[in-house]
């Protein structure tokens, strides 16, 4: 049903165990369309050089009819909500992602986590916030899905969240994605592949949506068309042979 994935990891961080080409035969196989490579940002202990990120632009568009986003799961490392990826650079990828993770940001309070979440949503590098419900990193949720919704940043119901990472993660996924339908906030969900084999794999993932009464139609990875126009209308200009290509089959 959702042919495009916005999370996926490959082994250029080496906690993964997938390669592109893994990725490309798998998502040919299931139908996949679109998807997202998104490896951790530099900060991290085993992620790739911060060039192997600048140099995505050596990638094909579309391989088999498969189209890829060059992206990053890039850190939020501080209060400020900076993240570990920065400057003109930004400004060449398709999508950026940011999350916490805890080699970078030590899980600490809610007031801190609330407030690096904030300042992160706000400083307009970052169209997706990973996992925001993992129950490490408890946040004032209505402040953080308001935010989202007033500055169009997508929020992420992960599926690895509720199978291999993040146990714990539903109820507080699940008062997000209730939130998100009250306030009109962007939804995506993400399989947080760290191997091909779960590519566009969303079961848990809808299983919450489905309990929260949030539109399919509005979820961001609904069609390759609403994902690569709410990051198109987010400046990344990148996108528009991508859209042209979609629009036209």
């Amino acid at each position: 049903m959702f042919a495009v994935d916005t999370h996926t990891h490959t082994i250029a961080s080496t906690h993964a165990y997938s390669t592109v080409h893994d990725y490309l035969n798998v998502a040919k196989q299931r139908g996949i369309r679109l998807f997202a490579l998104t490896d951790h940002g530099p900060a991290m202990a085993d992620a790739p050089h911060f060039w192997h990120f600048v140099n995505l632009r050596v990638l094909p568009r579309i391989v088999d009819d498969v189209a890829i986003l060059r992206g990053i799961e890039a850190n939020i490392c501080n209060e400020q909500g900076d993240i570990d990826y920065y400057g003109e650079y930004l400004a060449e990828l398709d999508l950026v992602l940011a999350g916490f993770h805890e080699p970078v940001f030590p899980p600490s309070d809610v007031a801190n986590h609330t407030e690096a979440l904030l300042a992160c949503i706000q400083s307009g590098h970052v169209d997706i916030i990973t996992h925001p419900g993992n129950p490490r990193y408890p946040i004032e949720q209505e402040l953080i899905v308001k935010a989202a919704a007033e500055y169009n940043v997508a929020l992420e119901i992960n599926n690895s969240s509720f199978v291999s990472s993040r146990k714990g993660s539903e109820p507080t996924c699940l008062s997000i994605a209730k939130l998100a339908k009250q306030y009109d906030a962007p939804l995506v969900m993400g399989s947080d592949s760290h191997i091909a084999f779960t590519l566009g794999q969303f079961d848990e993932a809808l299983k919450l949506i489905d309990a929260a009464g949030y539109p399919y139609e509005r979820l961001l990875n609904y069609t390759p068309n609403k994902l690569l126009g709410f990051l198109h209308e987010r400046g990344h200009r990148t996108v528009a042979d991508l859209l042209e290509y979609f629009a036209q089959i």
